[in-house]
């Protein structure tokens, strides 16, 4: 499977990155959650006293951000200036802001930028895939950071599960009050990532799935069979 590239794009809680995560792990290649590299520009924004609401002194920060991804699917890791800033930027606080930062256009440009030279870097990949791809999950993959990727899935669900899925994952509980709690991160950011990026309708050639019903091993499954008949 030398070079396989895998892009899976949807909406908040849809699951991308749980299933892409398994995808990686049983078909040996690298993982890239690129939703997480945002996080990590807000993150480094805000631990260098940028204003979030300076576009211009935010796509400088998101410019000299000194940003490691780890790419191990097992153990997915970012690390800025020596930092491992993995856990940190998964707080629900930071969830409430990153929007700011993924609707700057010069971001997403400097942040498309570093997401191709990830899923194009074969030293990148090498540690953890043995250079044979990656599977690479977020907003615009299918369409606009890895349009030519050998297998292209927009995952979908419906506003239930999804928030059901982010809730359990923030907050450990599904519950009236922690779906209550998580509404407004999940409708809220996507409808203001809506404004930047295509990811409720699939584009030609990709394949959408609605994991709505399906468990995560059926999605996954579904995926590697995409991936069998592309090679076949």
């Amino acid at each position: 499977m030398t070079g396989l590239r895998i892009a899976i794009d949807g909406p908040s809680g849809s699951g991308k990155s749980t299933v892409a995560r398994r995808v990686a792990q049983e078909l040996g290649l690298g993982y890239l959650d690129t939703g997480a590299m945002y996080r990590a520009a807000t993150w480094w924004a805000l631990h260098t006293n940028v204003d979030l609401d300076d576009q211009d002194a935010v796509e400088e920060s998101a410019k000299q951000m000194p940003l490691e991804v780890v790419l191990d699917p097992q153990a997915q890791r970012f690390v800025c200036d020596g930092v491992d800033i993995t856990a940190d930027i998964r707080t629900s606080e930071l969830s409430k802001v990153v929007s700011k930062v993924a609707v700057n256009i010069p971001v997403r440009h400097e942040m498309l930028r570093r997401q191709r030279a990830i899923i194009e870097s074969q030293d990148a990949l090498d540690s953890y895939s043995n250079g044979r791809g990656i599977v690479a999950e977020g907003r615009d993959i299918t369409t606009v950071v890895a349009p030519d990727a050998d297998v292209r899935v927009l995952l979908t669900a419906s506003e239930e599960a999804r928030l059901a899925r982010r809730a359990l994952e923030v907050r450990g509980s599904a519950d009236a009050d922690a779906l209550a709690q998580t509404r407004d991160e999940v409708i809220r950011r996507d409808r203001d990532d809506s404004t930047v990026s295509e990811f409720m309708t699939a584009q030609d050639g990709v394949t959408t799935i609605d994991s709505s019903n399906l468990s995560i091993d059926e999605v996954v499954g579904a995926i590697i069979q995409l991936v069998k008949e592309v090679r076949a």
